[in-house]
């Protein structure tokens, strides 16, 4: 029943640097449904009723996908589609090469 996976998963980031991939209405519900409630609103709404909509076919996976993706976009919990790169380099400062 819940076991419906979608052509790629959904990745969300669910704290500092840290992210979450969403790959089957399972996981969309168990997500949506632990979200914190202050922050629910129309788009919330419209991913629960997608999800539970595409359970028994009503609407396919791929529009619940696609509400997912517009209420992590509007929530600011999308994961981008660049991994982040942290960049290093040497610094010379005094003596020895060591940052002073």
């Amino acid at each position: 029943m819940h076991d419906k996976l979608f052509h790629s998963p959904v990745a969300l980031s669910v704290g500092l640097g840290f992210k979450r991939e969403i790959a089957s209405l399972a996981e969309m519900h168990d997500f949506l449904t632990n979200w914190t409630t202050s922050r629910r609103g129309p788009l919330y709404r419209n991913a629960v009723e997608a999800c539970e909509l595409a359970i028994p076919g009503y609407v396919t996976i791929e529009q619940a996908r696609h509400a997912l993706v517009q209420f992590a976009q509007a929530s600011c919990i999308l994961w981008p589609d660049l991994e982040p790169v942290a960049g290093v380099h040497a610094v010379a400062r005094g003596y020895g090469g060591y940052a002073a």
